[in-house]
């Protein structure tokens, strides 16, 4: 069911009104539980539900990489009007349990994982970003139903995201998926799931995929594309040469590790910022200036005051796999950088 409604958003990206609010609230019901009342409400009451439960910049939320059509970008702000309300749709079948992907070791005590080790010593030679602002973001928000890139539903680089992800990275209730809270007694995972891909997720405003700019230059963009596991694919949109690449981050004299798992926000071909030395700055002037979305996993390591943050600073630049070092953020980690359509 996720994966239809995905293709079929993709497929008609003009529908990005009373319809596509409608698909996306089947999206969420078939997923996570909801009736198609709930659905219903959830398409209506978008808007209404971000104003009071998020507390983001006045010109809306930042933009993330789930787009819909590969030359089209959502660029408007997001909306201050309650949508349209949908008309009622039928009940929606609660599509059986995944079974593509097996979950990772860990039960759901993820404290009782044994640590992986590592001889990494978070070392780089990549160019620093200093005082960059970080907004966070998580697998299952919706925080714009009518929006082309308003879900975490997918990724720019995984068309079945959430599917793939495990579910809501967070608490799930009456058919919303809510960050929550996250500690280092339990490796800073999400409380009610264990999810089957790196909880460490962040994104950049570089979409080597979809944006058909990024696309054409990453061979010359991207540091990293002439090495030995890269060799021969920059001309290849099955695989991207930015998904599961290593991020150092740090704030405050914490520094933790991620992985890219998406594009944004706002901007999807920034290779001045992502990949430029002296301390290059992010081409995007909405949101607060943000340089980057980081996930509730990586807000908790770093000790961010706001568990949904959108104007808090930190430091960031790349890091080799072999050089990052042991960490909760490589209980589940994965080197794949396959495009999943």
């Amino acid at each position: 069911m996720i994966q239809t409604a995905q293709k079929w958003i993709r497929r008609h990206p003009k529908t990005t009104g009373t319809l596509g609010a409608a698909v996306l609230a089947l999206v969420v019901a078939s997923t996570i539980g909801v009736n198609a009342a709930s659905a219903e409400a959830q398409s209506r009451n978008a808007s209404a539900r971000s104003d009071s439960s998020r507390s983001h910049v006045a010109d809306g939320h930042r933009e993330h990489g789930a787009k819909l059509l590969k030359s089209q970008k959502h660029t408007s702000k997001k909306p201050t009007a309650t949508p349209k309300a949908t008309p009622p749709v039928a009940s929606v079948p609660v599509p059986a349990p995944v079974t593509s992907a097996a979950p990772p070791a860990a039960a759901t005590d993820v404290a009782a994982v044994a640590p992986v080790t590592s001889t990494g010593t978070g070392s780089s030679s990549h160019p620093l970003h200093t005082g960059i602002v970080a907004t966070t973001f998580w697998v299952g928000e919706i925080f714009d139903a009518n929006a082309e890139d308003g879900s975490q539903m997918l990724s720019t680089f995984d068309a079945n995201w959430f599917e793939n992800f495990g579910g809501c990275d967070g608490v799930a209730t009456s058919g919303t998926c809510s960050t929550e809270t996250r500690t280092a007694a339990n490796g800073f995972f999400p409380s009610s799931m264990t999810p089957k891909q790196n909880p460490f997720y962040l994104d950049l405003p570089y979409d080597d995929v979809n944006d058909s700019t990024a696309f054409q230059n990453r061979g010359t963009d991207v540091p990293w594309a002439n090495d030995a596991a890269y060799a021969g694919q920059a001309g290849d949109a099955s695989v991207s040469l930015m998904k599961n690449r290593w991020v150092k981050m740090m704030k405050d004299g914490q520094t933790c590790y991620g992985q890219i798992a998406d594009a944004g926000p706002g901007e999807y071909h920034d290779a001045a910022y992502v990949f430029g030395g002296n301390d290059a700055r992010p081409a995007n002037a909405r949101y607060g200036g943000a340089g980057m979305d980081i996930s509730p996993a990586l807000t908790g390591c770093l000790n961010f005051a706001d568990i949904n943050g959108a104007s808090e600073k930190l430091d960031w630049q790349f890091v080799e796999a072999a050089d990052v070092p042991a960490g909760p953020w490589l209980t589940v980690s994965s080197s794949d950088n396959k495009v999943i359509n």
